[in-house]
């Protein structure tokens, strides 16, 4: 039996412009990474959605996979399958992988066997790079805190109520407390003070990110 890589490289893939025809979508509406991933601007809704009936949604949550490790993403994936064969006109939505579960027990989150989504290795490792900027947005206002003890602490924070830690999209379990700041001087390693690292999906700026509805809210 082929393994889910096996399968993957030895699939026949349709270029992403294809995958976006079959649901009314033209090449300029995408923003390509690549032959086979693309993101759609939210403003393409208002173009392809305009004149057309809500859909039905199907909510695939709270189950537990089995030990071959069919759980909602396979699940998920085997009814886009099924609803297609039969001729509806579906898309799916699943969340984006992490690199902490996907080098842990639980694996990555693109399906498995014949029920998997294409590039895995790409979509599970980096995808479009969002978890990625995400740590660095939440890491430089930690920067930007940390730097605010350094600089005689204008703002009088109490190093030692910090709540903002640090974020990286890894499972690292010795990082989640740690002491930061212990440097030889204030100047070249900051400020003594408990802190440590979250995974990035479960950051605040993660959070936002997801909650916001456009650039503007986003901004607030």
């Amino acid at each position: 039996m082929k393994s889910d890589i096996e399968i993957a490289q030895s699939a026949k893939v349709e270029h992403i412009n294809d995958i976006a025809k079959k649901i009314g979508l033209t090449p300029e509406d995408l923003e390509p990474f690549g032959k086979y991933v693309a993101k759609v601007p939210l403003d393409v809704l208002d173009r392809v959605g305009k004149d057309k009936k809500d859909g039905k949604l199907i909510l695939v949550t709270a189950v537990t996979p089995t030990p071959a490790g069919e759980g909602k993403t396979v699940t998920t994936i085997s009814l886009i399958q099924g609803l297609s064969a039969i001729g509806k006109n579906v898309v799916g939505a699943l969340r984006e992988p992490s690199m902490g579960p996907t080098f842990g027990v639980k694996g990555g989150a693109t399906g498995g066997g014949n029920v998997q989504v294409y590039p895995m290795w790409k979509i599970d490792l980096e995808f479009t790079g969002d978890i990625h900027a995400v740590a660095a947005a939440h890491n430089l206002l930690s920067a930007v805190l940390e730097n605010n003890l350094v600089r005689d602490n204008p703002l009088n924070i109490d190093p030692t109520r910090i709540v903002w830690k640090k974020t990286v999209d890894m499972n690292c379990r010795e990082l989640r407390k740690i002491i930061v700041g212990l440097g030889d001087t204030k100047l070249s390693g900051g400020v003594p003070h408990e802190s440590g690292y979250l995974i990035t999906s479960a950051s605040e700026i993660s959070a936002i990110l997801a909650l916001a509805k456009d650039y503007a809210d986003l901004r607030k």
